[in-house]
């Protein structure tokens, strides 16, 4: 493919993939009120185009995604108690926090025989680094404003994974879904070649059975922390929250995702044979 017409078609990808992005932000399942929401899987897109053509692309792709979200989020400014602490909302809440995805590329290089193991390991990392970036701003720029200034690491470390860790299963979830039926490595994605995707649904099932675990323990809990007096999360009624509900919730939710995995892996073993 020759040079003018590859970049065309990554410029054309880059935007269709960054409008379906930015339309799966707004599909949120949960919404914090200090900001961060769950949504369907909305970096994914962004992860694949890095993927598919490497950390400059998808470094640009994801800067053009994180400018969107910028402006989707501009009230969040508002809360800034200086220039300072509104620009460092915009670099790492923003700018930084969502063009790290283009360093999902990354794996691809080491990770070469295995499509899913790379596109996984790069969501992982994405999403790490992006996690970072929320929890820096937490423990700094948002002290004293949503999170208590005592202890502010812990608060911001326990905020963001409340939301962070959700959103990456649920993104490393359909990740190895698609690897299974979409080849991302050629130049055009094309469908690849199975024996039968039933292992891949009965896992996916069971990471979904997850994925409203974690989000259900996420709300019971998180829903008590914040004070009604002062508006900040206090963590010494932790031990208001429903804790019997949440046991048999989380109980119920592990046994049966172990039961679609352990039944997603026997499929897989006998078809092979």
């Amino acid at each position: 493919m020759k040079a003018k017409s590859k970049t065309l078609v990554v410029l054309t990808e880059s935007a269709i993939m960054i409008a379906l992005a930015t339309v799966l932000s707004f599909v949120k399942l949960i919404d914090l009120p200090y900001g961060g929401s769950i949504t369907v899987g909305s970096m994914l897109p962004i992860i694949i185009v890095a993927y598919r053509h490497g950390i400059k692309a998808g470094s640009i792709c994801a800067l053009c995604f994180s400018v969107l979200q910028l402006l989707f989020g501009l009230n969040n400014l508002s809360y800034a108690t200086s220039w300072q602490a509104g620009v460092a909302i915009v670099m790492l809440d923003y700018i930084v926090a969502f063009t790290a995805l283009g360093l999902a590329a990354i794996p691809r290089k080491f990770i070469k025989d295995n499509q899913s193991a790379a596109l996984v390991t790069g969501a992982i990392l994405a999403c790490l680094i992006r996690y970072i970036c929320h929890v820096i701003s937490g423990c700094t720029v948002w002290a004293g404003v949503s999170i208590p200034d005592s202890q502010g690491i812990i608060y911001s470390l326990s905020y963001n994974a409340t939301y962070m860790i959700p959103e990456t299963i649920i993104i490393i979830a359909f990740a190895a879904y698609l690897s299974r039926f979409i080849d991302l490595r050629s130049e055009t994605p094309r469908a690849m070649k199975h024996t039968s995707s039933t292992p891949f649904i009965l896992a996916l099932i069971g990471w979904l059975f997850a994925i409203a675990t974690v989000t259900f323990d996420t709300v019971k809990i998180f829903g008590v922390l914040q004070n009604a007096e002062t508006g900040e999360f206090d963590f010494s009624l932790i031990s208001t929250a429903p804790w019997q509900l949440i046991g048999i919730v989380t109980a119920i939710g592990a046994v049966v995702t172990i039961i679609f995995l352990i039944a997603a892996h026997c499929v897989k073993k006998s078809t092979s044979k």
